[in-house]
């Protein structure tokens, strides 16, 4: 008796916080539940280089790909960085309503600064994240960093301290995700 083959095909994958729809290869379409795909947000971003993972999953006969984390290319933030500058870097975790997610900002001043100066653009960056990522979802956060409505808002209020030329989160990804009774409370 012969061996049936099986042969793979190509299925939909919805990815909705960019509005694309992407192609993954597999048998059925339960296999691609959990699959990581990588998505170059370059060209949606323009120029701004940058790279989202997201996760696979399958809600009914339909598979949706949710972020699961964001970066800057690291030479496009080498870019940023100029002579006689300073940078500011953080990283750090925090909650917010389904997840928890680790933060890392990247501030560049327009001149080189002092230390102490440094420090409190650091700490105020954290006080903002912290507090804006408590009221949010991770789709919410993913979507206004996409959209640059995070980085807009904490550029205006750290330029009391020290003007900006760049303000941008590195990196965000979730850490744990919190079951709906966690979430809830």
């Amino acid at each position: 008796m012969a061996i049936a083959k099986r042969k793979k095909k190509f299925f939909d994958v919805n990815i909705p916080l960019i509005g694309k729809t992407t192609h993954l290869l597999a048998f059925e379409l339960k296999e691609l539940e959990g699959r990581i795909v990588t998505y170059d947000l370059t060209r949606l971003l323009r120029g701004k280089s940058a790279i989202i993972n997201t996760q696979v999953t399958i809600e009914g006969e339909e598979a949706i790909a949710r972020p699961t984390q964001m970066k800057l290319m690291s030479y496009y933030i080498k870019r940023l960085v100029r002579k006689g500058t300073n940078y500011v870097e953080d990283s750090f975790s925090t909650d917010c309503k389904n997840a928890q997610i680790r933060l890392k900002p990247f501030l560049v001043t327009r001149r080189k600064v002092s230390r102490k100066v440094r420090k409190a653009l650091r700490e105020e960056v954290r006080k903002e994240l912290i507090t804006y990522a408590k009221t949010k979802t991770t789709e919410d956060i993913f979507d206004d960093l996409v959209k640059n409505r995070i980085q807009k808002p904490i550029s205006l209020k750290l330029k009391k301290i020290y003007p900006l030329s760049v303000c941008e989160i590195r990196v965000i990804k979730i850490e744990k995700k919190l079951d709906e009774e966690e979430a809830k409370k």
